[in-house]
């Protein structure tokens, strides 16, 4: 067993044991239809994690967004994130930047599907006035760390947790933003 088949097994059991009822997982063809809409491919645990533990419904507090599916998606949120810049002006969203959480107040838990890791970022607009790329922060290097940062129940949105809730900006969030 491989350290992600074994952190995929942890994660399941966890959902299992919160969720009294958990969508099934996403299909291959689901998948499939989601990275055509996007436009991009996904990290493969974030593939596996859709596809081997559930369509979102899942994780941190408000729980992982369902890929497609009736009402709110990661698709459909990908989306409207991307297309509510003005024209010509500064985007607020990157492409290839996937959200799967909302945490509420315009905050969003996103995957940088152009890292094979998956960066997990915080997009945080509040008082931010604009100046997006501000927004951005680093919230895991990766969707593994993300993972067994919430199965240990250590991340910066417990109530109890240790650290002083401060994230790094993301680096290339000035980069990536540019005009549209």
């Amino acid at each position: 067993m491989t350290d992600i088949d074994d952190l995929l097994r942890r994660v399941s059991a966890k959902a299992s044991m919160t969720m009294e009822h958990l969508p099934p997982p996403a299909t291959a063809e689901e998948v499939a239809q989601a990275q055509r809409l996007l436009g991009f491919r996904l990290p493969p645990v974030l593939v596996r994690l859709y596809r081997e533990v559930a369509n979102g419904g899942f994780g941190p507090d408000y729980r992982l967004l369902p890929l497609l599916g009736e009402g709110r998606t990661a698709v459909s949120d990908y989306r409207e994130e991307r297309n509510g810049s003005e024209p010509g002006g500064d985007a607020r969203w990157p492409a290839d930047v996937l959200p799967i959480l909302d945490w509420g107040c315009g905050m969003y838990a996103a995957v940088d599907c152009r890292r094979f890791e998956g960066t997990v970022l915080l997009f945080e607009p509040n008082g931010v006035s604009g100046d997006w790329p501000r927004a951005w922060h680093v919230d895991a290097e990766s969707l593994t760390d993300w993972l067994e940062t919430w199965l240990s129940g250590t991340g910066w949105y417990e109530e109890d947790a240790d650290g002083d809730g401060e994230m790094r900006p993301w680096e290339s969030a000035r980069q990536r933003l540019g005009k549209r």
